[in-house]
C-alpha cells in the first residue's frame, strides 16, 4: 500500500487535533496524567496511567488519582529537581521497571515553564515516560549535480534498538540541556556524517522548525503508547560535489545519494523513521518541489507540521 504524505505526517503526529474532533480530543487527554512541578500549577506533559501509578509512594512524588495529577515535590529549583528524578529513575531501572530505561543515554533534556524558566532535566530514555517536549536537529544535505537536486539519505544501522534499518535524515539528534541548536548540530555533522565544523558552520542554513506529538509504537524500542511531543530545529546544506557524506559512528550504515522521486518512493513505502518523512515533507515544501497543485492536502499538511502545544516551551 502506497503512503500518502498526510499519511506519512499521521503516522508521526498521532494525537487527537482539537479542532478537527473535541470529543475525541478531550476523552484522548482524559486518559493521561499531568506531570507537574511544586509551585507551577500547569501540565509539563502526558503520563499513561501504567506510568504514574508507578509513582506511588515514591519520596518527592505526590499523586492524585482524582485530578490524574503527578508532582514532583519538595524541589523547589532546577538543580533540586533534577537530582530528585535522577535519583528515582536511577532506582526504576535498578529495579527494572520500564523498559526504555534499559536504554540510559547519559544525556540530559531539557525542561521548560513558563517564560522559558528550566525547571528540571531528564535522562534522555526517561523523557518520554513523561510526556515532556523534546527538542532536536535534522538536516537534509543536498548536492546539485547535474542540473537535479540530488538528497543523501543514510540508512540507520539494523543493530539500533529504535527504528533499526529504516532511512533517516543525513544528520539528527537531540538537543542536550546547556546545549544550543547549532552547537547540537555541528557535533551531530561530526559524529553521524564525518562532515567538518568549519564547512558546516559556513554553509548550512537555519529553515525553522517542525513540531509533532507521536505516540511511540513498538518501533520506538520500550513501552508502546508514550506520548512524545518533540520540537526540531531544520535545518539545510548544500554540499560541494566532492564532499561526500560517511559514517562517523555505529548509528548509520551507509548513505546513498538519490534523486527527488527516488526519495518520494521509499517515502510512501514507509521505508523512513516517522519523524525524518516529516522533515523530507518540510524539505519539499520550502524547495518548491511539494505545492498547492500537486498536492490536495497541502494546506493541511503544512498546519500539521508545526502543531501547537498543550505545554510550555522554549
Amino acid at each position: 500500500m502506497s503512503l500518502s504524505n498526510l499519511d506519512l505526517v499521521g503516522q508521526c503526529d498521532g494525537f487527537p487535533y482539537y479542532q478537527d474532533d473535541p470529543d475525541l480530543y478531550d476523552a484522548s487527554i482524559n486518559t493521561y496524567y499531568e506531570l507537574r512541578v511544586t509551585g507551577h500549577d500547569y501540565a509539563l506533559g502526558y503520563m499513561l496511567p501504567s506510568v504514574a501509578q508507578v509513582f506511588h509512594g515514591i519520596p518527592n512524588w505526590a499523586i492524585d488519582d482524582d485530578d490524574r495529577v503527578l508532582t514532583l515535590v519538595d524541589a523547589h529549583n532546577a538543580v533540586t529537581r533534577s537530582t530528585a528524578l535522577e535519583k528515582t529513575l536511577l532506582a526504576l531501572r535498578a529495579t527494572g521497571h520500564f523498559k526504555v530505561l534499559n536504554k540510559w543515554r547519559n544525556e540530559l533534556y531539557p525542561v521548560y515553564g513558563k517564560g522559558k524558566e528550566l525547571l528540571f532535566s531528564v535522562e534522555r530514555s526517561a523523557s518520554p515516560l513523561f510526556g515532556v517536549v523534546t527538542y532536536g536537529v535534522h538536516m537534509t544535505a543536498y548536492v546539485r549535480k547535474d542540473g537535479e537536486l540530488k538528497i543523501w539519505i543514510p540508512r540507520r544501522a539494523r543493530t539500533k534498538q529504535t527504528y533499526g534499518g529504516m532511512l533517516d535524515n543525513a544528520v539528527a539528534g537531540g538537543i542536550a540541556t546547556g546545549e544550543t541548536a547549532l552547537g547540537s548540530l555541528v557535533r551531530e555533522c561530526k559524529e553521524e556524517a564525518s562532515l567538518p565544523e568549519e564547512l558546516v558552520r559556513e554553509r548550512v542554513k537555519a529553515c525553522g522548525t517542525i513540531t509533532y506529538s507521536m505516540i511511540r509504537d513498538e518501533r520506538a524500542g520500550g513501552e508502546t503508547g508514550l506520548l512524545q511531543p518533540e520540537c526540531e530545529y531544520v535545518y539545510d546544506l548544500e554540499l560541494p560535489e566532492d564532499v561526500v557524506p560517511k559514517p562517523g559512528d555505529d548509528e548509520v550504515e551507509e548513505f546513498y545519494l538519490w534523486g527527488i522521486e527516488e526519495v518520494k518512493a521509499a517515502m510512501a513505502t514507509g521505508e523512513f523513521k516517522p519523524n525524518c518523512a516529516m522533515v523530507m515533507i518540510d524539505f519539499f515544501i520550502r524547495h518548491g518541489i511539494l505545492t498547492p497543485e500537486n498536492e490536495k492536502d497541502y494546506v493541511e499538511i503544512v498546519a500539521r507540521l508545526h502543531r501547537r502545544f498543550e505545554f510550555p516551551t522554549l
